[in-house]
């Protein structure tokens, strides 16, 4: 994720916006007869009720770039027809350029199974989608045979050839990203919340001094002064505000007009005392600049000016940062004469004011690839940035280095690691001054929306020497320090028929602040994960295979102690078959209501995503109540409560056909109905059986 580029005036782009328009109601007209008709639903044939939703998809997706809004259609088209080799070809690409890419694995290995010969690139496809998912050993295997394909039909030059050297740095990538997820560091990553994160874009994060301000650009429609989007169809770049009351981000706002215009406005840094923000604009040679607004006595930002020439340049200049003592400033440039197509420089301020001639630092940091978003810590020593290059492990990678005032050099970078780092976009580090925490942007499961800005507890700092220690050696002295303090989850996962060992995906989330933790694996089906915290508290574990029934379990974790503390686990999963049923957990109802609590939508995500690698599954959603009420009205409620998952499963872009549903009222209860908590709670709950495999 990038900052974008002005394509033209805005009277071309509403003439061309209304243009598509009456298209785009017919499309969307034809669209709710198909979801909404019966015998639309279930008179036609399935592959001409895909063929339908491919023709809408292609129109949204080719004319309207309404990716999101076209993936829905893709997905419901592979569904209904899973022979349909281009609509699951959609289907994966479009995921690739939206939200949850590791889905687009599934589509694409079916599109290979149909037709190897559909796409030249299928099997690299293929390889991206593992990558993204962290399956990082099925990766390298893909790339692999589309490397072998390659050079073996070496005359092929057509636009879905990908070149050898990309197809061996994502090789390289994997390799990387297998030996960070196998060591991870120990970080602590939160999303800073709804007030900040939208479900649009929300990045380039920046904090004043104390911490009490966060600035950050959106592309939100909400609040944004262009009503209008851009051509990528997505509102325009705006910067929002936010200030920290009582330890929690207030709602965000547009910081006014003074500074964001009805073009791509960016805030890529503010200075210590928080009185200069610094501005990414667009120009109209499609190009971009660096600005600086000041913060005015009455507490208004100033007209952006300009921060010079010796900086701006005929190129783009994206991002910045400012040393404390407001000095020097590190910015990323596409200028010429670099290491790559986006690099790195620096300035120094004169006794004037002014800033000097921009300076390229140099292959130590600086690659073939790109490199942005700097920032230099308050230390004045350590400069964050991100980099395409480097030892990565694919996207948009956060590292470090030190400047050795000895010698006068930077020190080797360092990949901060996983799971900081992932094989996505992770972009816009910026660091607080005591150093215990930052922000950064990045596109992660369960986000807001596509990238959201999320804080991490990073670097400690030794006891002993006062050391900041980094990701090198953070995790090594902190468990020599912390030796026998906290409480160690061992981790068994089995299949329940077999009694085997398997292979899972796990996540652990403190349910009180959604802190999540490392889970490392040990071997098969063994994992092991480190909690610390000074209170008891309950944890979230999810578990997940495909071809496997997920599981979510709440775990009661003691506080930690001086002793060390050892709590062992095993966990049983059940294979996908005709006939298995199970409780949706954490899928709970107010009394009296049928409207889902927000905490349910982890669990139901989940059974979205069981559904989208099952693209034959049908399934029924049963309802159920206490037994508080006359008999018809629970069963009116109970089928209300199974509505309630089908509807939130439709929007997600499940098709009708595939979910029935059902309510059982009061006459299946799971517990007493004479205790609030323990009983009737229980008892409101949410169970699907699958019908067809």
């Amino acid at each position: 994720m990038t900052q974008s580029t002005n394509m033209g005036c805005m009277n071309q782009m509403n003439q061309m916006n209304h243009s598509m328009l009456n298209r785009y109601c017919y499309l969307s007209f034809c669209a709710i007869c198909l979801i909404a008709s019966p015998i639309s639903i279930y008179g036609q044939d399935d592959k001409q009720t895909a063929a339908d939703y491919l023709e809408i998809g292609d129109e949204i997706y080719f004319n309207q770039r309404a990716f999101e809004e076209a993936k829905n259609y893709y997905v419901q088209a592979a569904e209904l027809d899973p022979s349909n080799v281009k609509a699951n070809y959609m289907a994966g690409k479009v995921h690739l350029e939206t939200t949850n890419k590791d889905r687009a694995t599934g589509y694409f290995l079916k599109v290979y199974e149909l037709d190897p010969g559909y796409r030249f690139d299928i099997l690299y496809l293929i390889g991206q989608g593992y990558q993204l998912g962290l399956n990082f050993d099925n990766a390298s295997e893909y790339y692999n045979l589309y490397r072998h394909k390659a050079q073996n039909d070496s005359e092929y030059v057509g636009v879905d050839r990908i070149p050898i050297k990309m197809v061996d740095r994502r090789i390289y990538e994997c390799e990387n990203g297998a030996q960070f997820i196998t060591y991870p560091e120990g970080y602590s990553i939160v999303n800073v919340g709804s007030s900040v994160n939208s479900e649009w874009h929300d990045f380039a994060p920046v904090v004043n001094e104390d911490e009490t301000m966060l600035i950050f650009t959106t592309r939100r429609k909400d609040g944004n002064l262009n009503s209008d989007v851009h051509t990528d169809n997505f509102p325009f770049e705006d910067i929002f505000i936010t200030t920290k009351q009582d330890s929690t981000w207030s709602e965000a706002t547009n910081i006014g007009g003074a500074i964001n215009t009805l073009f791509h406005d960016s805030n890529i840094a503010l200075s210590a005392d928080g009185k200069e923000l610094y501005l990414y604009k667009d120009i109209e040679d499609g190009t971009s600049d660096i600005y600086v607004s000041e913060l005015r006595s009455d507490s208004v930002w100033s007209t952006p000016k300009t921060i010079g020439e010796n900086i701006n340049s005929e190129f783009s200049e994206k991002s910045l940062s400012i040393s404390t003592n407001g000095e020097v400033v590190f910015f990323s440039s596409d200028r010429p004469g670099g290491e790559g197509e986006l690099d790195l420089y620096y300035s120094l301020r004169d006794e004037q004011g002014k800033w000097g001639a921009a300076v390229n630092l140099g292959p130590t940091i600086n690659t073939e690839y790109d490199e942005d978003s700097p920032f230099i810590d308050y230390d004045g020593k350590t400069l964050y940035f991100s980099s395409r290059g480097g030892m990565g492990m694919g996207g948009y990678d956060i590292f470090k280095t030190e400047f050795d005032s000895a010698s006068g050099y930077w020190t080797n970078v360092v990949n901060l690691g996983y799971p900081i780092n992932t094989p996505d976009d992770d972009i816009y580090f910026v660091g607080t001054k005591e150093g215990k925490r930052g922000y950064f942007a990045s596109v992660r499961e369960n986000g807001m929306g596509y990238t959201d800005i999320y804080m991490v507890s990073v670097p400690y700092i030794d006891i002993n020497t006062r050391e900041r220690l980094g990701p090198k050696n953070f995790l090594r002295k902190n468990m020599d320090n912390e030796r026998g303090h906290g409480v160690d989850l061992a981790i068994s996962i089995n299949d329940y028929e077999e009694d085997t060992p398997l292979d899972a995906t796990l996540q652990l989330r403190r349910i009180s602040d959604n802190v999540v933790f490392n889970v490392v694996k040990l071997s098969t089906g063994k994992y092991k994960a480190k909690v610390t915290h000074p209170e008891e508290a309950d944890y979230l574990l999810s578990i997940e295979k495909e071809g496997y029934l997920f599981k979510n379990v709440t775990i009661t974790i003691p506080a930690s102690t001086q002793e060390l503390q050892l709590i062992t686990r095993t966990f049983e999963l059940n294979k996908l078959k005709v006939g298995l049923s199970s409780i949706l957990r954490n899928i709970y109802f107010n009394f009296d209501r049928y409207t889902l609590k927000q905490e349910s939508y982890i669990e139901l995500n989940k059974l979205e995503r069981m559904l989208l690698e099952s693209p034959n599954m049908r399934i029924e959603i049963a309802g159920h109540t206490d037994f508080v009420g006359s008999g018809q009205y629970n069963n009116q409620l109970s089928v209300k409560r199974a509505s309630s998952v089908v509807d939130f499963l439709i929007k997600k872009g499940i098709a009708p056909i595939r979910l029935e549903t059902k309510g059982y009222g009061k006459t299946r209860p799971i517990a007493s109905n004479d205790d609030e908590l323990d009983g009737r709670e229980l008892n409101r709950r949410v169970e699907f059986k699958i019908l067809r495999q």
